[in-house]
């Protein structure tokens, strides 16, 4: 398992990567809908918070390789989604 600092730092990094090709997408997309992009960003935004805050506060109770394994899982499954509605401004 990765320690918490490796963790963060892929987080901050997916993110970021995230929201510029989000920016990008709607600058070189003269048709996409400023209000549909505003709240992609900040869906990605809050996204990033709420993990980096659930990587420095672990759920008492779990152990920690099945914490941190379902806190992956689910971060792999938003920025899935995130991917998929940064799809659908290029179109």
């Amino acid at each position: 398992m990765a320690n918490k600092r490796d963790l963060k730092r892929g987080i901050n990094y997916i993110c970021s990567e995230l929201f510029a090709e989000c920016v990008a997408a709607s600058v070189y997309n003269k048709n996409s809908d400023k209000d549909n992009v505003d709240s992609l960003l900040r869906s990605i935004i809050s996204i990033h918070s709420d993990y980096v805050m659930r990587v420095s506060h672990p759920e008492p109770g779990m152990t920690a390789k099945k914490y941190y394994g379902v806190l992956i899982d689910g971060f792999n499954n938003e920025v899935n989604d995130i991917v998929d509605q940064i799809n659908n401004i290029y179109s």
